[in-house]
């Protein structure tokens, strides 16, 4: 097993997607992401993704020239159209327009309209935080959630991430969740591994619990709490594709398909200025402490840091370097 460094899954990401048909921007936006996801063990959304943006940059599914359009309805909303390409250079676009706005009005909201998946959301928020605003984002996925007592899957597992400055440049408090008991990449890789997966966490097809990922990613992902994280999975997709433009869940086909439309997923961030409140470090550390009184708890997300070096497995690392070569000359 190769251990790497995260400039060369970063670089060698950045080639593989150029080489199938990202512009250098769009490759390299996304391969910082993709970096990123790894430096911090989030495998589902590091190089685990890499071939299937590949595929589909080939197929047409996503469009790796896509230039971001930037547009202001309001004072304190900025929009932008990401033309069906990836969601990384599209929130690099809109990023800066929407941090000046949130300073001059004190909140802000930053719509990507039309958008590849972002994979992992928190790494968008956690950049408003870096800048010293408080992120909050929302975004939507291909369906897998069915209404609690339904079987009719409605819903992705439309993630939410919240991310808070710490006034120095870092994070005080993170977190990213799907508003499903897990997320759907821990179902897919527990069947690409032949791995059961434990109960709660889907139904089949006829919506009895299920162990069996096949059985599970034929049926349902079951909402984080029931009632209560079907609420907020709902309020994601309102907030994703209503707020946006962009498709919902249920007109998304699955994320991966090589070939297809375009995901046509929307993110929306709400970016807030902590310096319109006296009183918000202050509360804040205060927070902080009473959370650290008991022995090894912590804020979420505070403290973490992203590693230099990464574990990659053989045939992953393999199938990123034959990707980095380009496409396989047609038959």
């Amino acid at each position: 097993m190769p251990v790497l460094s995260v400039e060369e899954i970063e670089t060698t990401t950045a080639t593989a997607l150029r080489a199938h048909g990202a512009s250098p921007f769009a490759a390299a936006e996304v391969a910082r992401a993709v970096a990123a996801a790894e430096s911090h063990g989030n495998r589902i959304c590091g190089l685990y993704y890499v071939e299937s943006y590949c595929h589909q940059l080939q197929s047409g599914r996503v469009t790796g020239d896509a230039d971001p359009v930037v547009s202001k309805p309001g004072p304190g909303a900025v929009h932008v159209d990401a033309g069906f390409g990836f969601a990384q250079p599209a929130f690099a676009h809109g990023l800066v327009p929407a941090l000046d706005a949130a300073r001059e009005n004190g909140v802000a909201t930053l719509a990507v309209a039309h958008a590849h998946t972002c994979t992992s959301l928190g790494y968008f928020t956690e950049q408003i935080a870096r800048a010293g605003l408080i992120g909050l984002g929302f975004t939507n996925a291909s369906p897998i959630v069915a209404p609690p007592g339904g079987q009719t899957r409605v819903i992705g597992t439309n993630p939410i991430a919240f991310s808070v400055p710490d006034g120095a440049g870092g994070i005080a408090m993170q977190f990213d969740q799907s508003t499903t008991t897990v997320a759907l990449g821990k179902i897919t890789m527990a069947k690409a591994t032949g791995k059961s997966i434990p109960e709660g966490w889907a139904l089949d097809a006829s919506g009895a619990p299920t162990t069996d990922p096949d059985a599970a990613l034929k049926g349902s992902l079951v909402s984080v709490g029931g009632y209560k994280g079907w609420g907020l999975g709902l309020m994601a997709e309102l907030l994703a594709a209503g707020m946006t433009g962009s498709a919902l869940s249920r007109d998304v086909k699955p994320l991966k398909a090589r070939s297809g439309p375009p995901h046509d997923l929307g993110q929306f961030y709400i970016l807030m200025d902590p310096g319109v409140s006296s009183g918000f470090a202050d509360r804040l550390r205060a927070l902080e402490d009473i959370v650290a009184l008991d022995e090894g708890t912590r804020m979420p997300g505070q403290h973490r840091t992203a590693a230099e070096k990464v574990d990659v497995l053989d045939a992953v690392w393999a199938q990123i370097t034959e990707l980095a070569e380009g496409p396989a000359p047609s038959a």
